[in-house]
């Protein structure tokens, strides 16, 4: 097959925007699902709506510790005094019937008493030899949760694509599923490119590194929706490249690459994509990040990214998470942007969209403020490191004063 021109597709860079829709337009989302056991489901995605099988809660229950009552007793007495007739319990509950002039001591959580419309606080009554006066008259049907009260029979739980956290996991619970449906795991291909990659334990030779990218895709991959298949690294050679890419293309439904990507002579991603299967797109107007490859060989997308390590991360993070997220059948979720005022002079020319290092903190007045880190270098990892946030700076800014507020993406586990 001749090799097109992959600088011609497009001539020009993208911008962040128009590369993820062109990313999230070409790939549908998951469609097989298997059946989990609920502690197994945590951190999967929902592969169908989730609706309530019966009310919850399934009865009335008190939302106090005090006396189960008839409001009608009590109504414009605040003198009334009502005989105790016996006790309620959480999973015990009293079996008669309240009467007119009886009340029953009730715990949180324990079912309503046939007869029995409000609850008095225990703070509200004064205990005397089987009887209680009332200190300040209930509301009716206070402290009763009605049956129903979190939601009605058939009513939806949870949507399709949601991640499961564990307040869902309780919710389920609650509703006495024991089993959930989610989308089977994404199985994620990674591997870096470079001769100069060498494995951690292997002395450096001159010239040589060692091997970082893989270990932070690794990191980046390891997701309970997710079955990550490291490959390791590659050599700068084209045929052990397009092996190792049609390998990949047969065990995965995605394949994350870094290296390789440019146009440079010892940059040959790219070009096996094109000849493999077919390039998408390959330049995006980001700092760091430029070239980034996007395409398909046989059923699995590729994404091949950035050698130098800042430039995995920012690309990973802004165009892969999100594609990743849908393919796996969840929503595709930007990541979250919040404004912080900067106190660092922050260097910047226009032309591309700038994700520079920060700390961020509250400012002790409701606000954010954020400072940029040393070492902004797309090869600086250890500001990548010492940072918590994303300093976001758009295409046509000339620099960031003191003051000035911008936009800041919080590292956020899990969003």
């Amino acid at each position: 097959m001749a090799q097109p021109d992959r600088c011609a597709e497009p001539a020009r860079s993208l911008t962040l925007d128009d590369a993820l829709a062109r990313i999230l337009a070409a790939m549908p989302p998951a469609a097989d699902r298997v059946d989990l056991p609920l502690r197994q489901a945590l951190g999967r995605i929902l592969a169908a709506d989730i609706h309530a099988p019966f009310d919850l809660p399934p009865f009335a229950n008190s939302a106090m510790d005090g006396y189960a009552l008839r409001h009608a007793d009590v109504a414009g007495q605040p003198d009334a005094a009502l005989a105790v007739v016996g006790t309620a319990f959480a999973g015990r509950p009293y079996t008669g019937t309240v009467e007119t002039g009886q009340c029953v001591r009730i715990f949180t959580g324990a079912a309503m008493p046939a007869g029995a419309d409000s609850v008095l606080m225990q703070e509200d009554a004064i205990p005397e030899d089987g009887h209680i006066r009332l200190s300040r008259l209930p509301a009716t049907a206070a402290n009763v949760r009605p049956p129903g009260d979190e939601i009605r029979a058939g009513g939806r739980l949870l949507e399709r694509g949601r991640r499961l956290n564990a307040a869902d996991l309780g919710l389920l619970a609650s509703a006495g599923l024991a089993e959930v449906a989610v989308t089977r795991q994404l199985r994620v291909a990674f591997f870096s490119t470079g001769d100069e990659l060498r494995p951690l334990g292997e002395a450096l030779g001159p010239g040589q590194i060692h091997d970082s990218n893989s270990h932070m895709l690794h990191g980046l991959l390891t997701d309970p929706a997710i079955a990550a298949i490291d490959l390791g690294a590659v050599r700068d050679d084209p045929a052990a490249l397009r092996q190792i890419l049609l390998d990949a293309s047969g065990q995965a439904d995605a394949i994350v690459t870094t290296g390789g990507v440019s146009v440079g002579d010892a940059d040959f991603v790219t070009p096996a994509l094109a000849e493999l299967g077919r390039v998408e797109f390959w330049k995006v107007a980001v700092k760091p990040g430029k070239p980034f490859a996007f395409g398909k060989i046989g059923p699995a997308w590729l994404f091949g990214l950035p050698g130098n390590p800042v430039a995995v991360m920012v690309t990973f993070l802004q165009l892969v998470r999100p594609a990743l997220l849908q393919l796996m059948g969840a929503t595709a979720r930007r990541p979250l942007r919040l404004k912080a005022t900067s106190r660092s002079v922050l260097k910047k020319s226009p032309g591309r969209m700038e994700f520079q290092r920060g700390v961020f903190a509250p400012d002790g007045a409701g606000g954010l403020i954020v400072e940029g880190v040393a070492g902004q270098g797309s090869h600086q990892l250890i500001g990548m490191s010492r940072a918590n946030c994303f300093i976001v700076l758009p295409t046509d800014t000339a620099g960031v004063k003191p003051g000035d507020v911008v936009d800041i993406e919080p590292f956020i586990e899990g969003y």
